[in-house]
């Protein structure tokens, strides 16, 4: 990815008055996308800021799992984002699972290729996961913000998948351009977001997309603890609902495994 070319091409594209998105960065490789928009935030950067790499030599999952794949085989995209201080910090819960559904409608938008989701963190594509995504919270002078990264496996060979359980864009069939890819999740994560700060009910969205709702999953909430029921759906929160011995829980956090 040509940085001085994808920037200017994305900020006309993504960037305009009224706007969600209020900056666009590409770098051609990075640490993790992620950490450079925590140190932007903590240095007080505005909501709406993108920043875009098609390599990361030190990229990040959920339970600090560290990743990298060859360059120019995966798309990192990260923003930043400052929720208004109306929006209780519960309904922060919603926004990985908004990123979700915004990469899987850029995906089919850019590719044709149809995706779905898997509670809370995961897009997939024929059960085979595409895009993990990663929300933290960074809290500053300036506020607290939110870091959501999306890393989109785009032309990894079979023999480059991290996991057999992998896949990408390529192996799906889809040809891929990088920068369309990164636009249309742009702007679906945009249209999502705003409606999710007007207080839409957004949970029959989302579990249409979900896989994980309607069948039989495991939870992983540690290393020794685990429990083994049928996902019923989302709350209000975005926790997923799970019946487990004949009464639903609501779980904000863990793994979830799919079951036969």
């Amino acid at each position: 990815m040509d940085p001085s070319v994808s920037a200017e091409w994305l900020r006309q594209r993504l960037v305009r008055p009224g706007s969600v998105w209020t900056g666009v960065s590409t770098v051609a490789s990075t640490g993790s996308t992620n950490a450079d928009l925590a140190a932007a935030a903590r240095g007080g950067a505005d909501s709406g800021q993108v920043l875009v790499s098609d390599h990361q030599s030190a990229g990040r999952g959920r339970f600090a799992r560290v990743w990298e794949a060859p360059p120019g085989t995966s798309l990192a995209i990260s923003v930043l984002l400052r929720p208004p201080a109306a929006v209780p910090p519960v309904r922060w819960l919603w926004l990985p699972l908004l990123a979700g559904l915004a990469v899987a409608d850029g995906i089919g938008a850019a590719t044709g290729v149809g995706a779905e989701l898997k509670w809370p963190n995961d897009v997939l594509i024929q059960g085979r996961k595409v895009c993990g995504i990663l929300s933290e919270r960074v809290d500053s002078g300036a506020g607290p913000a939110v870091i959501i990264g999306m890393g989109i496996n785009t032309t990894l060979s079979s023999d480059q998948l991290p996991v057999p359980t992998a896949t990408s864009l390529a192996l799906a069939g889809a040809g891929v351009e990088p920068a369309e890819v990164a636009a249309a999740v742009l702007e679906a994560l945009a249209g999502w977001y705003l409606r999710w700060l007007g207080g839409h009910d957004l949970r029959p969205d989302y579990a249409a997309r979900c896989s994980s709702v309607g069948r039989s999953v495991r939870v992983q909430l540690s290393a020794t603890e685990s429990v083994q029921g049928e996902a019923t759906g989302v709350d209000t929160d975005g926790c997923l609902l799970v019946e487990v011995d004949g009464r639903v829980r609501a779980f904000a956090a863990g793994d979830v495994a799919h079951l036969r």
